[in-house]
């Protein structure tokens, strides 16, 4: 199976800021001040950059049913990305403020539309900054363009048919992303219920990432999932987190270790526990 490169250097990018074909796009987020990326983003950003914000652009309205994250409408979110000048012929490099954990969402959002020329900026706008590479301030305008949503809907896996195959989940090899603590039910910052869905398996996507925010090699990230699911890059598996955001992240390093692309759990935790009558696994189970 041919290598699938889906991690782009400051080097290679900055050799090609000037690139008419390619966006970039700035998806700093976080949880913990919803306003913080975009203030984030105008104080300084790789020249050039757009915008994106996880819960206004990268997420769609919140349900009774739903989880933190649900995907957007398709045509709602190609208009959109279309509005800040991405087409189906740009390249595209998304960024965070460092190990990619919210920039692998918007990846998998534009592959998810049919969009496969997307890379991520390896370490972020952290390593952006410490090889003092340039920055501009303010909002990047670029002219409008169309973009055509062609939904792949056979990557994302729902609720309900986890829920009705509840006693064979672990023929899903369903990887959790979220760190080990919270997968064991031991701590819950953000969700109303602690622990997990039996039959997962943990896998927190910080154990890709060196202190820095950078990837580790390729080579780790592949033995960290053989680890888990083994070593046959043809078998199905998924990806699940909080609300299907830092579960993009095992993602990319499946498709680079040659693995057959995951489905998404988009829903994700939160919104597996909108259903008391859904069982959960913890320490204590």
């Amino acid at each position: 199976m041919s290598e699938t490169h889906i991690l782009t250097g400051p080097q290679d990018l900055l050799e090609r800021l000037d690139d008419p074909d390619q966006v970039v796009v700035d998806c700093r987020f976080d949880l913990a001040d919803a306003d913080a990326g975009r203030r984030a983003y105008e104080a300084a950003h790789i020249p050039g950059a757009v915008f994106l914000d996880l819960d206004r652009d990268l997420a769609g309205p919140i349900t009774a049913e739903t989880g933190r994250h649900p995907l957007p409408d398709p045509e709602v979110f190609a208009d959109k990305i279309g509005k800040l000048g991405i087409g189906v012929s740009q390249r595209v490099i998304v960024y965070d403020a460092g190990p990619g954990a919210i920039a692998a969402r918007a990846w998998w959002m534009l592959r998810w539309l049919g969009h496969d020329a997307v890379r991520l900026l390896d370490g972020g706008f952290s390593n952006w900054e410490s090889l003092r590479l340039p920055v501009t301030e303010g909002v990047e305008d670029r002219a409008a363009t169309s973009f055509q949503a062609r939904p792949r809907e056979n990557s994302v896996l729902g609720t309900r048919e986890l829920a009705d195959n509840v006693t064979t989940i672990a023929e899903f090899n369903l990887l959790d992303a979220r760190d080990a603590a919270r997968f064991r039910g031991e701590v819950e910052p953000i969700d109303l219920v602690a622990g997990h869905i039996p039959g997962a398996i943990n896998l927190p996507f910080t154990e890709f990432v060196r202190a820095n925010g950078t990837w580790l090699p390729r080579k780790e990230r592949a033995a960290l999932l053989e680890k888990a699911i083994g070593s046959d890059r043809t078998i199905e598996w998924s990806v699940m987190c909080g609300s299907g955001v830092t579960a993009c992240h095992l993602a990319i390093s499946g498709l680079e270790a040659g693995f057959n692309e995951p489905r998404l759990y988009v829903g994700s935790w939160s919104e597996w526990i909108r259903d008391p009558r859904r069982p959960v696994g913890s320490t204590n189970s």
